[in-house]
């Protein structure tokens, strides 16, 4: 590894859409990034392939390690040896339906593995800041709008993790004096979005419907509420929350509502297509336990963090949908995860 004076960020959770767009705005910043990857017997790097450098040229500013929030000793050994600046926790089982499907590995990667990374930093004492990705989930069914004092009621195993992370995290950062954060992000999509997820779903099938390659589309409930933002201005915050003088919580989101209902329709009306022609209903995407509605009132990060939300649901479901389709165009097909959730 090659000598540098550049700030270093230790990122779990890279491979994914918030890790991916993380990674690029700090390389951009000049930092050295660290990221954390599991084993597995295929590629799952996709999403960051575009930042690789070869490791024998110079100035390489990218590593990735192997590792997982279920080994504790792996994550000490790992911030010993790269003694990173600032901490980025975005690895989780993060599908909200499969966490009913899943609760205790859920629990265990989404909740404990907070815990793990957390003691690590204390145990090897290392002096960095540290970012959670908490979740507009933990609030449930409380009523919106919700901001920064809402109290908290998870409606799925996923929601009730991401509370348990949460309050770890400000105990640890009470009880030991860590810079530690909670970034309590609202819905945020991009074209990198898993295909099991709502938008992305309904963006990729448009895709393809105009495309004459899928006939229709099965859906849940059409009617939850949500607060959708774009996944590249929310990374934006994540990094500011860990600039500020002082550590603390922070609710993301752009304020607006909008329902699935509504997602449907951007999306097929920007491809010139009548959703209700070929969306059908399928109850086995239902939740045991509905969120009807969440919208996040983000005032504390715009007037403490200086950030507001720039792109809003329909440009985003229009951007969404436009990429979808230029896949189609390049590739002849549109990338898939290799599991379709039920």
């Amino acid at each position: 590894m090659a000598e540098t004076t550049a700030r270093r960020a230790f990122i779990t959770g890279i491979t994914g859409q918030d890790g991916s767009y993380l990674a690029e705005l700090l390389l951009s910043k000049g930092y050295e990034v660290h990221g954390v990857i599991r084993r597995a017997s295929t590629f799952n790097t996709s999403r960051i392939e575009h930042l690789f450098t070869d490791l024998h040229e110079q100035g390489v500013r990218l590593f990735l390690h192997y590792g997982d929030l279920s080994d504790g000793s792996r994550l000490a050994m790992l911030l010993d040896q790269i003694q990173p600046h600032e901490v980025y926790n975005l690895a989780a089982q993060s599908h909200v339906r499969v966490s009913f499907d899943e609760p205790e590995y859920t629990g265990d990667s989404t909740g404990l593995g907070t815990t793990r990374l957390l003691e690590s930093i204390r145990m090897v004492g290392l002096d960095c800041r540290f970012y959670q990705a908490s979740s507009s989930e933990m609030f449930g069914a409380t009523p919106p709008p919700q901001h920064e004092e809402t109290p908290f009621y998870p409606r799925s195993p996923y929601g009730a993790a991401k509370v348990y992370s949460y309050w770890v995290t400000r105990n640890y950062r009470e009880g030991y004096g860590m810079f530690a954060v909670n970034g309590i992000l609202f819905n945020h999509e991009s074209p990198r979005r898993g295909a099991t997820f709502v938008t992305r779903k309904i963006t990729r099938a448009v895709a393809r419907i105009a495309a004459g390659e899928q006939d229709l589309l099965y859906m849940g409930n059409l009617d939850a509420v949500r607060d959708w933002g774009y996944a590249p201005e929310y990374v934006e915050a994540m990094w500011r929350m860990l600039q500020h003088d002082e550590p603390n919580d922070y609710v993301v989101a752009t304020g607006t509502a909008y329902t699935v209902r509504d997602f449907l329709q951007i999306s097929f009306e920007h491809a010139g297509l009548d959703w209700e022609k070929y969306v059908r209903f399928d109850e086995r995407y239902l939740r045991p336990t509905e969120v009807d509605a969440l919208i996040g009132d983000a005032s504390r990060a715009r007037e403490v963090l200086g950030w507001e939300a720039r792109t809003l649901t329909p440009d985003l479901a229009r951007l969404m949908v436009d990429a979808d389709r230029a896949a189609l165009e390049v590739e002849g097909k549109p990338w898939i995860d290799s599991v379709v959730a039920r």
